[in-house]
């Protein structure tokens, strides 16, 4: 497993993280987050005191969101060390009584309130997302693209939900068929080809690259829809062929235009293409 090490600045301090390529997540050290929202002189006694106390009020999932991992010191000898991805530090940060906490504790309340309100009120999410994206400087005509792409992958996910398809794994392995079929690429190899890690993928497609991959969940939908795939294998068939209606089309256009529709660039180097086009 290839995995890669390296630090995060965070408020003018060191924080360790490692990268793993095949969960696709981010580490953290516990111990630098602790030194570095507490101000504690000994996070190590810290963190062992938190940990009995979290155990104590019978937080039983602790032991399961800490990854021990080799991590570089500062003598330059790597030590194993107590790690967390994202969703397990901000539970931890949860239970840290310090004033540097408080706005991880504010934006996880906010963040479960307006999850409340878009249960409710699904339009919600999507003039919320509207907004994160026009925020990171995405075009319009991009955002309505790449919103229109939530509601087809939405019908699609129904669908495969209606065949007994599972979440996780099993969408994994039939979204890297269809992406397979019309890209040529694996979603692994296609966010490597964009320099991608955590990054969502489809947040740094080019509008060609959105409408093909709606075509190609598109037609897998109604593929499924009209031969009702019963195995995991029937659908990956099923998921084969609709990623293929996408496929052929983009090599029709790649015959007509001379070069390759899969573009390198993600969201960060298409913001700046759009803002040199503005300049211009």
């Amino acid at each position: 497993m290839t995995k890669e090490t390296s630090i995060k600045l965070f408020e003018s301090k060191k924080i360790r993280v490692h990268w793993d390529t095949d969960s696709e997540k981010w580490y953290f050290s516990v111990i630098d987050i602790i030194e570095t929202l507490t101000d504690s002189s000994n996070p190590r006694r810290y963190w062992s005191d938190l940990k009995r106390k979290l155990s104590k009020e019978g937080f039983s999932q602790l032991y399961e969101i800490i990854v021990q991992l080799k991590l570089e010191s500062s003598d330059g000898k790597k030590y194993i060390t107590d790690c967390a991805d994202t969703e397990g530090l901000l539970r931890i940060i949860q239970s840290i009584p310090s004033p540097k906490a408080e706005p991880f504790k504010i934006w996880l309340a906010k963040v479960g309130y307006e999850r409340i309100e878009e249960t409710e009120d699904p339009e919600l999410a999507f003039d919320r997302a509207m907004e994160t994206y026009l925020k990171k400087g995405y075009s319009k005509n991009w955002i309505n693209q790449r919103l229109k792409s939530i509601e087809v992958r939405k019908e699609l996910t129904d669908e495969w939900d209606s065949r007994g398809v599972k979440k996780g794994q099993e969408y994994a392995i039939l979204t890297d068929e269809i992406t397979n079929a019309w890209a040529g690429l694996t979603t692994k190899e296609y966010k490597e080809f964009k320099a991608l890690k955590k990054e969502n993928l489809r947040d740094n497609l080019t509008n060609l690259e959105l409408v093909l991959n709606m075509l190609a969940e598109t037609s897998t939908t109604e593929l499924s829809k009209k031969h009702k795939p019963k195995t995991l294998l029937d659908n990956k068939k099923t998921a084969r062929k609709g990623g293929s209606v996408a496929g052929s089309a983009r090599k029709d256009l790649e015959k007509k235009l001379g070069e390759s529709v899969i573009s390198p660039l993600n969201a960060k180097e298409l913001g700046n293409r759009e803002a040199d086009k503005l300049e211009e």
